[in-house]
């Protein structure tokens, strides 16, 4: 099961958005309404590059930055 972040989609143009978590399995379709208020929602992409580890080599994205511009070196 992997956690999906979800935010409403305002009525309104300049109108607040809500955001929330969700528990579903890769393979369900992504939620277009809210499980408890049944507003219209949309998925949030988000994330990061790179590898967890140990030691800054196990951190560094694949060809690492070269100059240490990126702080990882």
């Amino acid at each position: 099961m992997a956690t999906y972040v979800y935010e409403t989609i305002p009525a309104k143009p300049g109108g607040k958005s809500t955001r929330f978590e969700v528990r579903q399995s890769m393979t369900e379709p992504a939620l277009t309404k809210h499980p408890e208020t049944g507003e219209p929602v949309r998925r949030v992409i988000s994330g990061g590059f790179g590898i967890m580890g140990r030691g800054a080599k196990a951190t560094q994205p694949s060809g690492g930055c070269g100059s240490g511009a990126c702080g990882c070196c």
